[in-house]
């Protein structure tokens, strides 16, 4: 802080404020320490105790507000169970879009908050020098997420779950398979779409272009009008339940049956899925597991060995069958 308060021309006291929100400080001060703070690279931790302490026990949990509302309440009911059994308190935070200026804010905060660990369940593929740096500093484990040279990656083998999807309407008779996947910003989306082009390829099959939802039912009900005009279409594997929903929705609107004229299958299996009309084919995923996973590789308690995440498996229900004679 003496340092910040030298090179902005302030005393130490004015930098406290500046960094506590004071309303007490006008804005050129406040303009040349936080210039200040972003050049010494400073951070101001906000939690006393840790320092006498040595830890918080407290864990952050980096959470992506858009896409993925299931999956994302599993993986924060995982993290908070395990945490709360260890003796831990989890902080929550989220950032809005797929940004890393945004992501680095969300570090920052946890680090000022003198948290113990971090659970990274954000998708963001590229990274910056300071997320670098904070998860080295700071004990991380990503779910499925941001890959940083520092921290530990805990996640589900996303190009297998493409594949037993794939291969399940190939096996059916099939002939082709045409995708709706998850936007490509996302590793998770990425890979599923590498393991449904794969199957096909092992299979002598030309991939379709695929057609690019948000995750939402809304972007599924979107491209599925497309594959509905489509008469060739018989099997769709759809990168998430809630796109799958949307897809079954606007072929039924097309006077186009499920599993009768067109076989789907999801990736996720959320509890929905065996209710919605027909019941959902879908790769199962164990969000909740890979949470309480995540936990587990942070506090050291998974011993020599990471605790592992069970891999995807299919569940078979109503919405695949034959293509019709």
């Amino acid at each position: 802080m003496a340092d910040v308060a030298r090179a902005a021309g302030v005393s130490a006291q004015t930098v406290s404020r500046t960094l506590r929100d004071s309303p007490n400080v006008n804005a050129e001060t406040r303009r040349r320490v936080l210039d200040a703070v972003d050049q010494l690279g400073y951070r101001y931790n906000s939690a006393p105790k840790v320092l006498s302490s040595g830890r918080s026990f407290t864990l952050g949990l980096v959470l992506l507000q858009a896409g993925g509302y299931f999956s994302r309440s599993a993986v924060t009911d995982g993290v908070e169970a395990a945490a709360r059994a260890a003796g831990y308190s989890v902080s929550i935070t989220t950032i809005a879009e797929l940004d890393p200026a945004l992501m680095e804010k969300a570090l920052f905060k946890l680090s000022d908050q003198g948290v113990d660990g971090i659970v990274i369940a954000v998708p963001l593929i590229s990274v910056t020098q300071r997320m670098e740096d904070i998860t080295r500093e700071i004990p991380t484990v990503t779910v499925d997420g941001s890959r940083t040279t520092g921290a530990k990656v805990l996640g589900i083998d996303q190009r297998e779950a493409g594949r037993i999807a794939t291969q399940h309407l190939l096996e059916l008779g099939h002939r082709q398979v045409w995708h709706v996947a998850g936007p490509d910003e996302w590793i998770e989306a990425r890979q599923r779409r590498q393991g449904w082009q794969e199957a096909l390829a092992e299979a002598g099959v030309d991939a379709p272009p695929p057609l690019e939802g948000d995750w939402s039912p809304e972007s599924g009900y979107r491209q599925g009008r497309i594959l509905a005009m489509i008469p060739e279409v018989t099997a769709v594997f759809a990168a998430s339940d809630e796109m799958a929903f949307g897809v079954i929705k606007a072929l039924r609107e097309r006077g186009r049956s499920v599993p009768e004229d067109v076989s789907i299958v999801g990736v996720d299996d959320i509890d929905l899925a065996a209710y919605c009309h027909p019941p959902l084919t879908t790769v199962r995923q164990d969000f909740y597991r890979s949470g309480a996973a995540a936990v587990a590789v942070l506090l050291g308690s998974a011993g020599a060995v990471e605790p592992a995440v069970e891999p995807p498996t299919l569940t078979v229900r109503a919405s695949t069958a034959p293509p019709a004679r």
